[in-house]
């Protein structure tokens, strides 16, 4: 990982303006979900990740524990700094968080044009595609 890029865990009431930032652009604006699905009123609950270069928030993503494992979702990252590793660095930094709390597994619901970046972490798909948001899914499950 390059020195300016990192990858912290964050509470959601210290970085709602960044985290929300990145979801409207990527997931509202840039891939039409409605705001009524974007905002689902979990976001308090949930572990955030944020990528910051060079000190500006680029890419988020959020996780729920549940028995033992971590759901991770809500992966984004801003349009003109893909390409980059933040997705990479997103997922490593959750499957770190991951083992450091001792879970068993982690599971994502995959916009199917992402499945070959998550194959590359060990994630195997689990379920026939499915439409959440009006974008083709498949569940994707990496165990440790």
């Amino acid at each position: 990982m390059e020195n300016n890029l990192k990858v912290e865990v964050v509470k959601w009431i210290d970085e709602y303006d960044s985290l929300t930032m990145i979801r409207e652009k990527v997931f509202i604006e840039e891939q039409k979900v409605t705001s009524q699905l974007e905002w689902d009123g979990m976001d308090k609950e949930a572990i955030h990740f944020l990528a910051f270069k060079d000190e500006k928030a680029i890419g988020c993503a959020r996780a729920f524990v549940i028995e033992y494992c971590m759901q991770l979702g809500r992966i984004a990252v801003l349009k003109e700094y893909r390409g980059e590793g933040i997705g990479s660095a997103l997922i490593e930094k959750a499957m770190t968080t991951a083992k450091l709390n001792q879970l068993s597994a982690i599971y994502i619901s995959a916009q199917c044009h992402a499945i070959d970046f998550y194959k590359k972490f060990g994630f195997e798909v689990t379920s026939d595609i499915y439409l959440d948001a009006e974008i083709m899914h498949r569940d994707m499950t990496l165990n440790f």
